[in-house]
């Protein structure tokens, strides 16, 4: 309720003060396509524009490309999933300093009929392993995002290369996580999602969760103000403020009030 209030109230504001409204500082955050499909940012964000009257354009696509869009300066904030790389922006200097947002879980999801015989199981590469051992249709992402770079990680610990078998039962969409749970869901094939997007996701079929619950699915989220040193142009006090929003008090409750059928989907940890 307070969330359409708020909505109600900024949709008031704009068409009372036509194009004073279009005056107001924005930021541009480069975020991952996971706090936007599953409806976090649409959420959260009505509050800190409320609050601060910065209107916040945001960019989701992989976390990758997020990365490389950073360095090019389309952005002023870096919202994503890739602690490494994320860690390897701020030494290179393109960012001024990381601080941990919030954090979720990987699952692996597949058909109901479970070729792979994986279903139950918290272990993520005897999962994988197993897949691969009934050539088993698996589809990637393929794309770079964090989620990618988690499914690689796991198939480099199995000493698997599964592209070596790229066409066959392994697939990669070189798409985002709806697209490829589109895909998945038509081919009863395995694949590796954040929960959020599996939450929010409406065209399950014959897919449900097949593996869970290994410390190695832990998602970390990661929030970065891109540096004004290096391109002059990033709105660096606007979007320190929504970093600090973020990370504060005010923005760690927002996150935590976000469900998805009932669920707690994003835990704050930015403390």
């Amino acid at each position: 309720m307070f969330r359409g209030i708020i909505r109600a109230a900024l949709i008031t504001l704009g068409l009372t003060a036509g194009s004073a409204w279009a005056e107001e500082p924005f930021i541009v955050v480069q975020s991952t396509t996971s706090t936007q499909n599953s409806g976090l940012l649409d959420y959260i964000l009505p509050w800190f524009e409320a609050e601060s009257g910065i209107d916040v354009r945001v960019v989701a696509v992989g976390t990758g490309q997020a990365i490389r869009n950073a360095i090019n300066g389309d952005g002023d904030v870096l919202l994503v999933h890739a602690k490494t790389d994320e860690e390897q922006f701020v030494a290179d200097g393109w960012g001024v300093e990381r601080k941990d947002l919030m954090y979720n879980d990987f699952v692996l999801v597949g058909p109901k009929s479970d070729p792979a015989q994986i279903k139950g199981g918290s272990d993520i590469l005897t999962a994988l392993t197993a897949v691969a051992a009934a050539d088993a249709p698996f589809v990637s992402r393929g794309d770079d995002s964090g989620t990618h770079k988690a499914e690689m990680g796991h198939w480099v610990a199995t000493d698997i290369d599964p592209t070596q078998d790229s066409g066959s039962w392994y697939r990669e969409t070189g798409s985002g996580m709806g697209a490829t749970l589109n895909v998945a869901s038509g081919m009863d094939a395995y694949t590796l999602t954040d929960r959020a997007t599996w939450l929010s996701f409406g065209n399950k079929l014959n897919l449900e969760i097949l593996v869970e619950g290994d410390p190695r699915l832990f998602n970390q989220y990661g929030v970065i103000l891109v540096n004004p040193e290096k391109h002059p142009g990033v709105r660096a006090n606007a979007g320190q403020r929504f970093i600090d929003w973020l990370t504060g008090p005010d923005g760690q409750a927002a996150i935590e009030s976000f469900k998805l059928d009932d669920q707690q989907v994003f835990f704050p940890n930015a403390n």
